[in-house]
């Protein structure tokens, strides 16, 4: 691997970039892109080198530190080969033989490897072996620190096309989350002591979460300690973007309400048949905001302007402590109470000043006593819960990538320390 010399191409990691690649964490993104048609790997090369390097120059560098210590972004000559991976699994038992099982097992292996930090630190797998789903599989494994959802969603979209029509945009779902008013300022300062009160609240639980409070051992939480070494399952189910849209409707409530609702029912249905006690343990899931003010995607020209805070690349997000509600017999009969209670209580948390609170408490801990101590504060942060729920929005049309029409996308956060 060769450096390039000059001071210029180098550029500080975000403190968030340096609490994700600590000695307490070291956090992936995968994104998996499933193909209507077997897959010609014949462009892969040009279309990486041409495509997805001039993005952003984080695709190209690898982290250092300076002689005062700081990480720093330094810019390399990316060996394409290093970071093209295309397994081989055992041959089939029949002509039409799928490939489910091994595909999930690929996943859940790279999912909890490390990437080497002598190189950039991003990898592209390509598995040409038909599934259920899919004649062939894509998958990105991206480090946390390179960017957040919303950064690489926009990278990802920008070396894709429509599949209808590859000279028209790309459009997302019109926003789906209510305005926000500012007409009415004597209602706003009405407000202002119960937020107080509410943000005195939900900061004083989230710091007691990340430093005293560990939730219950159940069937999703071991409470293992080495969670290094551990295995992992992928698992993916699909909703119903309509239905969830209806019972959004008739509840007044947000997509993100719905989903997490449903989650979180999900959640203690499982619970409750393999421990019928766990259906009432303290469990607490990490949900994930967007904290850039903005809706939608913006072009990665505009994410990476530096001029432009507003929707800047990087990782701009924070953590909602949301308490998994019991199943009750009242619940368990209507499932809806779950959405109701999931909605009462991000709604709650969102109104209060908690979360910026808290970040202004990551960049003390920075600053006072260095990331180390900041990527502790946050891993135990993670370690102390339960699950984290995380999501990004796509387009509404189908997208292509390299003449390859995409049947289906999801992604996952691997190497967080639940337990």
């Amino acid at each position: 691997m060769e450096r390039f010399d000059g001071e210029e191409i180098e550029e500080p990691v975000s403190p968030t970039g340096q609490y994700l690649t600590s000695s307490s964490l070291s956090v992936y993104i995968l994104g998996v892109l499933e193909t209507e048609v077997p897959i010609d790997d014949s462009q892969t090369v040009p279309l990486l080198q041409n495509l997805f390097l001039p993005i952003n120059s984080r695709f190209s560098s690898i982290m250092i530190r300076d002689k005062n210590g700081e990480k720093k972004w330094e810019k390399v000559e990316v060996k394409l080969e290093d970071h093209i991976k295309v397994p081989t699994f055992p041959n089939g038992k029949s002509s039409n033989f799928l490939y489910d099982e091994y595909l999930d097992e690929y996943l859940s292996t790279i999912a909890v490897e490390h990437l080497p930090h002598n190189r950039p630190l991003w990898e592209l797998h390509i598995i040409k072996y038909p599934t259920n789903n899919a004649k062939g599989t894509l998958v990105f494994k991206l480090h946390h620190a390179l960017g957040d959802g919303f950064s690489l969603m926009g990278a990802l979209l920008s070396c894709m096309q429509r599949a209808d029509n590859t000279s028209l945009p790309f459009t997302l779902p019109s926003s789906l989350r209510p305005k926000a008013s500012i007409s009415n300022t004597k209602g706003v300062f009405k407000k202002l002591p119960s937020i107080f009160f509410q943000t005195i609240s939900e900061f004083g639980w989230s710091f007691l979460k990340s430093n005293m409070i560990e939730d219950d051992q159940t069937p999703i939480r071991s409470c293992a300690e080495d969670f290094k070494t551990r295995q992992i399952t992928i698992s993916d189910v699909t909703f119903s973007l309509d239905l969830i849209k209806e019972v959004k409707s008739k509840l007044g409530v947000s997509i993100n309400d719905v989903l997490a609702g449903v989650i979180f029912f999900g959640i203690r249905l499982y619970m409750q048949e393999i421990n019928l006690k766990s259906s009432q343990t303290q469990s607490t899931a990490l949900v994930l905001l967007n904290t850039r003010n903005i809706e939608g995607y913006k072009s990665v020209k505009e994410m990476i302007n530096k001029t432009n805070s507003r929707s800047s690349w990087g990782n701009q997000y924070a953590f909602l402590h949301v308490p998994i509600p019991e199943l009750s017999d009242s619940k368990y009969a209507n499932p809806l109470e779950f959405i109701r209670e999931a909605h009462m209580d991000m709604t709650k948390k969102k109104n209060s000043l908690a979360t910026p609170l808290t970040g202004m408490l990551l960049d003390m801990l920075r600053k006072l006593r260095g990331p180390e101590a900041a990527a502790r504060y946050l891993r135990n942060t993670l370690r102390n819960s339960s699950t984290t729920i995380s999501n990004i929005i796509g387009p509404v049309e189908q997208m292509a990538v390299a003449n390859h029409p995409i049947k289906g996308f999801y992604f996952m956060v691997a190497g967080s320390p639940e337990r």
